[in-house]
C-alpha cells in the first residue's frame, strides 16, 4: 500500500498530465494559473542548516515536495562554498539556507506549515541555531502570497507572546516577501536519505501554540537506579524513526528505556549536548554516565548498553570478548535448577532458552537440546586450535556459548550456554 505522501504526488503528477493532455506547454503548466487551479504554493523557509528541515517539511501531509536551496542573498553566485566561507560568516548580503516548500493549500494550511516552522528551531536566535553560527543560519520565512505574509506576521506576534511567558527574547525571524530562489547543490538535496548514520538538529524551544499532553512531563522515576533516554525530536527525524524501528522496538531489557524531548529533562544531570536527534542518554540516580549522539546499529547500541549494565565484569568479558565462564560457577548453581521459565539475553532480554529444553550435562555448564525459535545464530569457531560452532543472540550479538552436535540426550545436539549473559523469566502461570 502506498503511503499518503506517496498517493498525494501520483495525484499531483495525474493534474499535471491531465493539463498536459489539453495541448498546455510545460511552462504553461509551471504558471501561477494552473498551479492555483490545483492548489499548489510555495513558500521559503529559513531556520538553520537545511539538512534536517527539508526531511522534516518533506514528511508533513500535504507537503509535495521541499527541496534545499539559498535565498535573500546578492553580490555573488550563491553555491554552498562560498555561503560558508569564513569571511561571510557575518556578511548581511550572505545567502540563507533554506527550503523551498511546495504544498497543496486545500492539504494543508499555511497557518499548520508555519507553526510547524516556528516550533522546529528557535527564532531568538540570531544568524545561527546552535552551534552552526553565520548569517547563512538566519531565520527567515520569505513568502510568495499576501496571505502568508499575514498569517506569518500573525504567528510571529503570538509566538512571542508564548516564548516570552517561557523566558525567552525576541524573535529575530525575518518575514519578506521571496525575490529568488537557487536551488543547492544535488549533493544536499535529500542529504539525510544519502547519509542514513548520523543525526536530527533540533533546536526548537519546546514552546507550542497549542497545548500538548505532555506539557507536565514527571522524571522522578528517572533518578531511581540505572536508566535509558531516548532524547526524541519534536518533528519529524528520519533518525529517530530508524532508531527505532532497527534497535529500541525489540527492547525487553530490564533497564527502563524513556523517550524525552530535550527540554523535558528537568532535574537531570545532563553533561552532553541535547540538541542532536536521537541521542541516548544512560543515566544512574539522574546523572548521566555516558551519552552517544546519533543513530547507532544494533551492535554499538548494545554494546554501550553492555558496559553500563555489566562494567568491567566476567560477564562483559564472555558477552564481548568470547570469553568462557567457570565451569560450575555461582550464576550456573543459581540457574541450574530453577522452576518452569525462559533464559532471556541479559541485555535485550529476548528469550533464548526454555527450562522444558534444559538438562543436566555434568559439564558445569548449561545445556540445552535447543534455543527458543530463531533467537540464535551459529558463527565458525577456529580458536584455541578447535573446531567448534559459536552461538550469539540474535537481538544483540553478545557470544552465548558453543552447540556441540549429538552430545545431548539420545543423540540431540547439546547448547552449552554461559549462565553470566542469560536473566531467568519465571513462566507465568495461565
Amino acid at each position: 500500500m502506498l503511503e499518503p505522501k506517496s498517493l498525494l504526488r501520483l495525484a499531483t503528477f495525474a493534474l499535471l498530465f491531465s493539463a498536459a493532455s489539453y495541448g498546455l506547454s510545460l511552462e504553461q503548466i509551471k504558471s501561477s494559473d494552473v498551479q492555483a487551479t490545483m492548489h499548489l504554493e510555495k513558500i521559503v523557509l529559513g531556520s538553520g542548516c537545511f539538512w534536517g528541515a527539508e526531511k522534516r517539511y518533506e514528511a508533513l501531509p500535504g507537503v509535495i515536495d521541499a527541496e534545499s536551496g539559498y535565498a535573500d542573498g546578492k553580490g555573488f553566485k550563491a553555491t554552498y562554498r562560498n555561503i560558508t566561507a569564513h569571511s561571510r560568516r557575518l556578511d548581511e548580503h550572505n545567502y540563507a539556507e533554506v527550503v523551498q516548500v511546495t504544498y497543496n493549500s486545500n492539504i494543508i494550511s499555511v497557518d499548520t506549515l508555519l507553526k510547524n516552522y516556528f516550533e522546529s528551531h528557535d527564532p531568538t536566535q540570531k544568524n545561527r541555531q546552535g552551534n552552526d553560527v553565520g548569517t547563512q543560519y538566519r531565520s527567515i520565512v520569505l513568502t510568495t502570497t499576501q496571505q502568508q505574509v499575514t498569517v506569518a506576521n500573525a504567528l510571529k506576534t503570538k509566538y512571542q507572546a508564548k516564548l516570552t511567558n517561557a523566558g525567552f527574547g525576541v524573535i529575530k525571524t525575518i518575514v519578506k516577501p521571496l525575490a529568488e530562489f537557487f536551488p543547492a547543490e544535488e549533493y544536499h538535496q535529500n542529504y539525510l536519505a544519502k547519509n542514513p548514520n548520523g543525526y536530527c538538529p533540533d533546536h526548537s524551544t519546546g514552546v507550542v501554540f497549542d497545548k500538548t499532553a505532555d506539557e507536565n512531563i514527571d522524571n522522578s522515576t528517572l533518578f531511581k537506579g540505572k536508566q535509558i533516554v531516548i532524547i526524541d525530536s519534536r518533528s519529524y527525524c528520519p533518525y529517530c524513526e530508524k532508531l527505532k524501528k532497527d534497535v529500541l522496538n525489540d527492547y525487553q531489557g530490564t533497564i527502563a528505556l524513556t523517550f524525552r524531548k530535550a527540554d523535558q529533562l528537568s532535574g537531570l544531570t545532563i553533561k552532553s549536548a541535547t540538541w542532536a536527534t536521537p541521542t541516548i542518554l544512560f543515566l544512574e540516580n539522574g546523572k548521566e554516565v555516558y551519552a552517544r549522539q546519533g543513530y547507532v546499529t544494533k551492535e554499538e547500541f548494545y554494546k554501550a548498553l553492555g558496559a553500563f549494565k555489566l562494567g568491567d565484569s566476567e560477564a562483559y568479558r564472555v558477552a564481548f570478548s568470547a570469553r568462557t565462564d567457570s565451569p560450575f560457577c555461582k550464576q550456573y548453581d543459581i540457574f541450574k535448577n530453577t522452576p518452569d521459565g525462559q533464559f532471556v539475553d541479559k541485555l535485550s532480554g529476548a528469550p533464548l532458552f526454555d527450562t522444558d529444553d534444559r538438562f543436566t550435562s555434568g559439564t558445569g555448564w548449561l545445556s540445552f537440546t535447543n534455543p527458543i525459535g530463531e533467537s540464535v545464530t551459529m558463527h565458525e569457531d577456529n580458536s584455541y586450535g578447535m573446531q567448534r560452532i559459536e552461538i550469539r543472540s540474535k537481538s544483540t550479538g553478545i557470544h552465548l556459548g558453543h552447540v556441540f552436535p549429538g552430545e545431548g540426550p539420545e543423540g540431540e545436539d547439546r547448547y552449552c550456554i554461559n549462565a553470566t549473559v542469560l536473566e531467568f523469566v519465571p513462566r507465568k502461570n495461565s
